[in-house]
């Protein structure tokens, strides 16, 4: 992952609420989603020093991006 995108990502989820960061985690998955092509679950994980369990939810949102930008 481009360090300037791991910035941009990460202080979006370090400055978010405490009951808004799985909801800014999503929304920054789904806004960079073309940039983060390639990038696997595990590697935006270690990438941004979150537990390996929220691969699961990057996964989620870059399969939902597409479909996010197609409806508008």
């Amino acid at each position: 992952m481009d360090v300037a995108l791991r910035g941009k990502i990460k202080r979006a989820i370090d400055g978010a609420p405490r009951n808004g960061y799985v909801a800014e985690l999503h929304l920054q998955v789904i806004k960079y989603a073309e940039l983060l092509d390639g990038v696997s679950g595990r590697e935006f994980c270690e990438a941004l020093e979150l537990g390996p369990a929220w691969g699961t939810e990057f996964a989620k949102m870059k399969k939902i991006a597409p479909r996010l930008r197609l409806a508008g």
